[in-house]
């Protein structure tokens, strides 16, 4: 699936992942391919992703929404 990460200033990340984890208000939560459509508000706290080759990587955020359709995942952070 297609992970894409913005900021106010820049594209942080766009690109194919496995799997990405996100502080969501109830929780963290992870989105897997295939995740049903979604929408929600993050919180401040560490997102992480897999990428293809298996690294995770981690970026804390102070928080911004997600949006899950059709296997990409849009992430707006502040």
């Amino acid at each position: 699936m297609t992970l894409e990460i913005i900021s106010a200033h820049e594209v942080t990340f766009r690109g194919e992942v496995t799997s990405v984890t996100m502080p969501g208000q109830l929780g963290s939560f992870t989105v897997l391919r295939d995740h049903a459509p979604l929408i929600s508000v993050l919180v401040k706290g560490n997102m992480k992703y897999t990428d293809t080759k298996g690294e995770v990587h981690t970026l804390e955020i102070a928080g911004g929404l997600a949006d899950v359709n059709d296997n990409v995942v849009s992430v707006c952070v502040y």
